[in-house]
């Protein structure tokens, strides 16, 4: 973990970070868009939470579990909620401030299923997801109000960061002597600030799509980089 919990965030919220949990608690109206498994897709969130389960935890549906563990926390308002197998002690934060705007990342992370895009798949059904023992959660957060296509088109560079990262580090598929490009059950989320600065564009020619990347390269590195020390588990 690179600073002591809780972690400020832009004076928008409040990080705070156990070996169970690394929840992120908001300051006003936002958006998020994600592909997490509690409350995916565009929704508007009071909280995002990246919840550490036993990669053999099967008992019960994953959304179910978060659902279940947020009520506990007594967290008030709508939860973004997503899962995962590798340690806390993966937790790595960057921020950048630009003209007014903030953007941070928070990253953990793990590689016991990394693969490569377009390999085949382990769990051949459309119907439900075979578990897997580790992932990398990226959550990003910006101050800017960014509109509904750059928020999708954040999510691309967020990506790319990730894809990037892995090939700097020159991390191979499990599956395979290829580079892998994540993990079999990589999670993203991008939260904007309703009120914010208005940000039409996040791609790579312009200063939003930088920070994306930037932030997200910078705390993913940290983030694998214990993980290759450590050993996560």
């Amino acid at each position: 973990m690179r600073t002591s919990p809780p972690y400020s965030l832009c004076a928008d919220g409040l990080i705070t970070a156990t070996d169970r949990h690394v929840h992120i608690a908001l300051s006003g109206r936002w958006n998020v868009l994600s592909s997490a498994v509690l409350n995916g897709g565009l929704v508007r969130a009071a909280h995002l939470l990246n919840l550490r389960v036993d990669g053999n935890d099967t008992a019960q549906a994953p959304e179910i579990t978060l659902e279940r563990y947020s009520r506990e926390q007594r967290w008030d308002g709508p939860v973004v909620g997503m899962m995962t197998a590798a340690s806390m002690q993966s937790l790595a934060v960057d921020s950048m401030h630009r003209d007014g705007v903030h953007v941070t990342a928070v990253v953990t992370s793990g590689l016991d299923n990394a693969k490569r895009i377009g390999e085949a798949a382990e769990w051949p059904f459309f119907d439900q997801t075979a578990p897997a023992p580790h992932t990398i959660n990226i959550q990003v957060l910006t101050t800017a109000e960014l509109a509904p296509a750059a928020m999708a088109e954040s999510l691309l560079m967020i990506t790319e960061a990730k894809v990037a990262v892995l090939q700097n580090l020159n991390i191979p598929s499990t599956a395979g002597p290829l580079p892998a490009t994540g993990t079999g059950t990589d999670s993203v989320a991008v939260a904007t600030r309703i009120g914010g600065h208005p940000v039409r564009y996040a791609g790579k020619h312009v200063l939003m799509g930088e920070m994306l990347g930037q932030t997200v390269i910078s705390a993913l590195t940290r983030s694998l980089q214990w993980y290759d020390v450590k050993g996560a588990a």
